[in-house]
């Protein structure tokens, strides 16, 4: 069976600095015969995460507000078995887009189902700073998903305010590519393990708690 992983890029530009480092991966993985599929979230207003339980009611698993990619990306990632998301920092974070989009996203899917036990990878770029704080927000949404987190050599960003700019941080291109290769061995193992009948833990009915009280 094929594995496959879809690769969110949460950039404004399709072609700019955040897809170059993406792409270095997204090569790695290829020639370890994993097929990747792209996302690009784009230029057009993504509403945020109301938590208007709508997705909830009656296990739709979907956003209510599918006005946007969101829905297309919780789709592919039920058939997929990784997940690579890439954003500029902004204002020492993540872009406001792919926030909104992430937001949604993992909260409207079905997270045993749609990210459970699936390998997760945090790309940033920036031109100087705020990419360490960027970073630990977006492996957020892995850790609270059950995804095991991919590191790489070095913390997983490049610098760089253009494709060519990041392609001549050179220690930036070689942790994208360790992190291509730590993805795929990560997927293989996991795949060998399941057809050793050894899976993922299972996850115990959740005990939701109330400060308040």
């Amino acid at each position: 069976m094929s594995l496959k992983v879809v690769f969110i890029n949460g950039s404004p530009h399709p072609k700019g600095s955040t897809w170059r480092s993406m792409v270095e991966v997204s090569k790695v993985l290829h020639e370890e015969g994993i097929i990747v599929e792209w996302i690009h979230v784009g230029v057009q207003p993504v509403r945020g995460c109301m938590g208007c339980n709508a997705c909830k009611n009656g296990g739709l698993g979907r956003c209510k507000y599918g006005d946007d990619v969101v829905n297309v990306a919780i789709a592919r990632m039920e058939q997929a078995d990784g997940l690579v998301i890439g954003s500029p920092v902004h204002y020492a974070g993540a872009s406001g887009a792919i926030t909104s989009f992430l937001d949604r996203m993992f909260y409207a899917a079905k997270s045993k189902e749609t990210f459970y036990g699936k390998p997760g990878a945090a790309i940033v770029c920036c031109r100087r700073g705020g990419s360490t704080a960027a970073l630990e927000q977006l492996n957020k949404y892995f850790t609270i998903s059950n995804m095991p987190i991919v590191s790489s050599y070095y913390w997983n960003m490049v610098h760089g305010n253009s494709p060519e700019e990041v392609v001549q941080d050179e220690e930036g291109m070689f942790v994208m590519r360790q992190l291509g290769r730590n993805m795929a061995w990560m997927l293989k193992s996991l795949q060998a393990a399941k057809e050793q009948g050894i899976h993922f833990p299972y996850v115990e009915e959740e005990t939701r708690m109330n400060f308040i009280r």
